[in-house]
């Protein structure tokens, strides 16, 4: 009896790169740079948190041509490994949080194609900004997803800031200032701050350290010198009575009586 082996499908390939160089101005590369990296040490404490960026993200099994790669993507709930894609029927969700880093040339997919996308995956907010203040009014805009509808978020001026917005997924505020795009923590009142800033930070810490520490030292000097003094002074008050008492059994030996008030001069 003839019997019949049914061939495997083909394995799907879900590249990790398009091939093509990835072409940013530095408008579009600080803020991007400084999202990722400050919303990773940011979270790096919780192992629930995925973010990323610029990373292919698969929203259909079996169509490698179903994929975005958002600027910047945090996943609430899913491992904080590192990965080389992001397949949805592999992970518990799709992102909560995407930020586009926008400008003219993208606006028309920024604006119409990624929204929709967006909205049809449930990311529960998209933001936009536009650094170089091409087209978007205010640059930094974030919009909620409420109802399977995109609506948008309100924004107010903070003490000494020009915009922020709230972010529920983030539990953080995006603020926009003369340094440009900044996330900053309602719980410590402190932006969370780049990687220049973060050096300025440990230089003047350094600073104080070792400001400290020369006081410190100059202080264990002081406290050396002045138990010193003190151990002089202590030795020549035995050395004194001591002779004092040895002059006193010389006189005795004598037939001498000594002083009521004793022999030692005023203040020995």
């Amino acid at each position: 009896m003839a019997t019949s082996t049914a061939l495997a499908p083909p394995a799907v390939d879900y590249p990790a790169s398009d091939g093509q160089p990835m072409a940013e101005t530095d408008h579009q590369r600080t803020p991007l740079t400084y999202a990722v990296e400050r919303l990773r040490r940011h979270f790096s404490g919780r192992p629930d948190v995925y973010v990323s960026g610029n990373l292919f993200i698969y929203y259909e099994a079996g169509n490698p041509r179903a994929a975005v790669a958002p600027d910047v993507f945090v996943v609430i709930g899913a491992d904080g490994r590192d990965r080389a894609t992001y397949r949805l029927w592999e992970e518990p969700k799709a992102p909560d949080f995407v930020l586009e880093i926008t400008s003219r040339s993208t606006r028309r997919e920024d604006q119409v194609a990624k929204r929709d996308l967006y909205r049809r995956l449930g990311v529960k907010e998209y933001w936009q900004y536009d650094p170089a203040g091409d087209y978007l009014e205010p640059p930094l805009q974030g919009l909620e997803l409420t109802g399977g509808e995109y609506e948008r978020l309100p924004a107010h001026q903070p003490e000494g800031g020009a915009l922020a917005l709230w972010s529920a997924v983030l539990g953080l505020e995006l603020r926009l200032s003369e340094r440009g795009l900044r996330f900053h923590d309602p719980r410590t009142r402190r932006d969370l701050p780049d990687l220049a800033e973060t050096d300025e930070r440990w230089e003047r810490a350094e600073r104080g350290w070792r400001r400290a520490e020369q006081e410190r030292r100059q202080a264990e000097q002081g406290r050396q010198q002045a138990e010193s003094r003190l151990a002089r002074e202590a030795a020549a008050r035995q050395a004194a009575q001591a002779r004092a008492a040895e002059l006193e059994a010389l006189l005795r030996r004598a037939g001498i009586d000594a002083p009521d008030a004793g022999i030692l001069p005023p203040g020995a």
